[in-house]
């Protein structure tokens, strides 16, 4: 059975950092490419970075420069560094691992940046 668990959430001000982890059973991990994703209250879902089995990372346009998204394949394990953090980042963060055709969710760890 597949399971991935976020950690790390929480409360944070303005200009603040958190760091996330999403710890992954079940899957071969290395084989696997690992997305957060975020969801604003009443928006929808949006993609925020990637890394894939190889290594190759990408992030949206508004993280650029804040976040930094990593894996530790020894300990089946993707993070994702969030630092200068903004109101707007505030949202649930979900991380997901995707291999054609599998793709598996955590249920999500909440990030509130407010002063």
């Amino acid at each position: 059975q597949v399971h991935l668990v976020e950690s790390g959430g929480g409360l944070a001000q303005p200009g603040g950092s958190l760091r996330l982890s999403c710890a992954a059973s079940g899957i071969i991990f290395r084989l696997y490419g690992m997305t957060w994703y975020r969801q604003a209250p009443g928006k929808q879902r949006e993609a925020v970075a990637t890394i894939t089995s190889g290594g190759i990372i990408n992030y949206v346009d508004s993280v650029k420069g804040r976040f930094t998204i990593s894996r530790d394949n020894a300990k089946n394990t993707v993070y994702l560094q969030m630092n200068s953090l903004k109101p707007e980042d505030t949202g649930v963060y979900y991380c997901n691992s995707n291999y054609y055709p599998e793709s598996y969710w955590g249920l999500g760890t909440q990030v509130t940046v407010s002063s």
